[in-house]
């Protein structure tokens, strides 16, 4: 047997783990001190990464002096800097220096709290911070510990819906009386819906032809009108299906539009829907009196999910998911086994969170979504809301103030919807295309396109943490001046 090489590190040693986290630290800071000069959108070709590192793992232990520079030299270059405060194209990934201490101290501390007892105060933060959060929002108590209901923290909306998804499923096969039944089970949804609804139908068995994306129009600004909705489950009804689940949104990726939550909520409980609210991206903006009216009626869903990592300050990754009746989540997600405990909801009982996602292990995130409402308090979450809204009606205004321009859908929240004006309706696609390309390739500036009703439309996301009312103005001279050059090109 060799013996051990003297050239091995220690592992974790209090005194070097100080010395280099603050190396990291000092890396991090200078990052986000020179973001503005990276282009925004990475330059590289596919495989670039391969010719600049080893093809093989380094034997012997490397310095952290010579690991920095090689992501100076070679990972920065091909980033997509979602950070920079030109970022316009997706819904965000905020970031703070809060959520960064909460994930420092998340990473640091790298407990495992799948159950109450597995790390107590894990499992008792998490339905704090979790009650605070509902509190925010204004949330029914029916969805709060400190009501009826409660509430958990996952990755991403994907896993939030699989597991109301999930438990619906099992709950409406219990009544049906066996999981033959499957085959008659349907999910509805608007054509606005993000594609996370398809995907988790799809893994929990529903069959392709019983998911119903309904069409939205213009005419209602893309939110789906309650009679298409009763009129296609009733249509399912008279074909012998089962209407089992209806996801309503807050925000949609396309264009901001909002969903008649009252109106569906009804549709929902005369037909017996498992009812859920998606509002990702803009439920943060709820916390604000102004715009908490586009939950009216949330008392009326069966659950309700945002992600404050989207536009709360709260690095990746942080998804809340509130539920009306935990012990249907628990009956669906949990699995018996003597090494982790009991496995059934009991408000008099501790809460064992791993019967209430996929996943066994589980981070400790509510440490860090804790540590973001504290150090900001409501006040200052909702001036970052609205400092984003008054940017994205600054935008909108110079928009509208250009007759080369349009407003494709009228503006919610922090996002915008435009495009160049054809001179033929036929050239509107190839044209902003164009623009959208000639803006992206600068490097200056990313945004992002989607289409509607058959429109072709750039999306102008505003909400990165630096982004300041000086970042909107350079992104409208950019994008007058590459529109000059495109019209010119294209003698319109």
């Amino acid at each position: 047997m060799g013996s051990l090489s003297t050239n091995s590190l220690s592992f974790l040693e209090p005194n070097s783990f100080a010395d280099e986290s603050k190396k990291v630290i000092d890396f991090i800071a200078e990052y986000y001190r020179n973001i503005e000069q990276f282009p925004v959108q990475s330059k590289v070709n596919p495989g670039y990464l391969s010719d600049m590192l080893p093809k093989t793992a380094p034997y012997f232990p490397e310095s952290l002096d010579d690991i920095l520079k090689d992501v100076t030299d070679s990972i920065i270059p091909g980033l997509t800097h979602w950070q920079s405060p030109n970022f316009f194209a997706y819904f965000q990934a905020t970031a703070s220096t809060a959520g960064f201490l909460g994930e420092m101290l998340c990473t640091g501390l790298n407990v495992v709290g799948f159950t109450w007892l597995s790390s107590p105060a894990a499992s008792e933060l998490e339905s704090i911070a979790m009650d605070w959060m509902g509190k925010m929002l204004k949330l029914p108590s029916s969805f709060l510990f400190s009501g009826t209901g409660g509430g958990v923290l996952h990755g991403s909306t994907c896993e939030a819906i699989i597991c109301t998804l999930a438990a619906a499923r099992d709950d409406a096969l219990r009544r049906l009386g066996g999981s033959e039944n499957i085959t008659k089970l349907v999910v509805y949804c608007s054509d606005q819906t993000h594609f996370t609804l398809q995907k988790g139908a799809k893994l929990i068995g529903i069959p392709p032809s019983n998911f119903r994306s309904l069409p939205t129009s213009f005419s209602t600004e893309f939110a789906l009108p309650p009679e298409t909705l009763r009129a296609a489950i009733e249509d399912d009804i008279k074909c012998g299906l089962v209407p089992l689940y209806l996801c309503a949104t807050v925000g949609t990726t396309s264009t901001g539009a909002v969903d008649p939550i009252e109106e569906w909520g009804k549709i929902a409980h005369d037909y017996k829907l498992w009812f859920h609210i998606d509002a990702a991206y803009a439920g943060s903006a709820c916390i604000c009196p102004e715009f908490r009216h586009y939950l009216n009626g949330v008392e009326l869903a069966d659950s309700f999910s945002m992600n404050p990592h989207k536009w709360l300050l709260t690095n990746m990754d942080c998804c809340c998911l509130w539920v009306k009746r935990p012990t249907l989540l628990v009956d669906s997600l949990s699995t018996k086994s003597e090494i982790v405990g009991h496995n059934s909801f009991d408000p008099s009982h501790p809460v064992d969170y791993k019967d209430w996602q996929i996943a066994l292990s589980r981070r400790f995130r509510a440490i860090r979504l804790w540590i973001v409402i504290r150090r900001h308090g409501l006040d200052n979450l909702m001036y970052h809301i609205r400092s984003d809204v008054e940017m994205a009606k600054r935008f909108e205004a110079l928009v509208k103030e250009d007759g080369r321009f349009e407003i494709v859908v009228p503006g919610r929240f922090s996002l915008v919807c435009f495009r160049l004006k054809p001179k033929h309706e036929s050239q509107g696609s190839e044209l902003n295309r164009k623009l959208l390309e000639a803006v992206n390739s600068s490097g200056r500036a990313l945004m992002s396109h989607s289409v509607v009703g058959g429109v072709y439309f750039i999306r102008c996301a505003i909400g990165s943490t630096l982004t300041e009312m000086r970042h909107v103005d350079d992104l409208w001279k950019l994008i007058q001046e590459k529109a000059k050059i495109i019209y010119l090109q294209d003698g319109n």
